[in-house]
């Protein structure tokens, strides 16, 4: 199947390099250890800071690990059927508001950003699944008429 214009090695390379800059970011920002000697009142950010960083960290894992498919299929290393059934990214889980709003601005842009590049391998995604799977149609409608030649051949002779 010749790639779609959405999707292209250098595309996946791309985002790839920003998906680790960002879950290294994620990794960092999410460390509950600054806020470990906060006391009590430190509780209901550290309940809000480790159910978002549980969250973020899994949408940028599910990213990673979408991203590393791909680089897999463009480098040879998974067929095309490999990747279909295999390289699907899961849809992502929208932020609570109010555990946002708990958060500095910094934190905040941080988790908007994992959701947009989440968002941008969504759209990637779907326009290759779509591809992909016009063109499996093609396939069928191809091995359909080939067999009803086939079969009409042997009625034939």
């Amino acid at each position: 199947m010749a790639n779609p214009a959405n999707i292209s090695g250098s595309i996946i390379e791309t985002l790839y390099c920003e998906a680790l800059v960002l879950a290294d970011e994620v990794r960092t920002t999410f460390d509950l250890q600054p806020i470990e000697s906060a006391g009590p009142c430190g509780d209901p950010l550290r309940a809000a800071l480790s159910e978002e960083g549980l969250r973020t960290t899994t949408r940028m894992m599910h990213v990673l690990a979408w991203l590393l498919n791909h680089r897999a299929y463009f480098a040879g290393e998974m067929t095309e059927a490999q990747l279909q059934r295999h390289g699907k990214l899961p849809h992502d889980r929208m932020s609570d508001a109010a555990n946002l709003a708990r958060f500095d601005k910094s934190i905040q842009r941080l988790i908007e950003d994992t959701h947009r590049l989440h968002a941008r391998a969504m759209r990637i995604d779907e326009g290759w699944r779509r591809e992909f799977s016009l063109h499996t149609a093609e396939i069928h409608q191809l091995r359909e008429r080939l067999g009803r030649a086939l079969a009409n051949a042997r009625q034939s002779g």
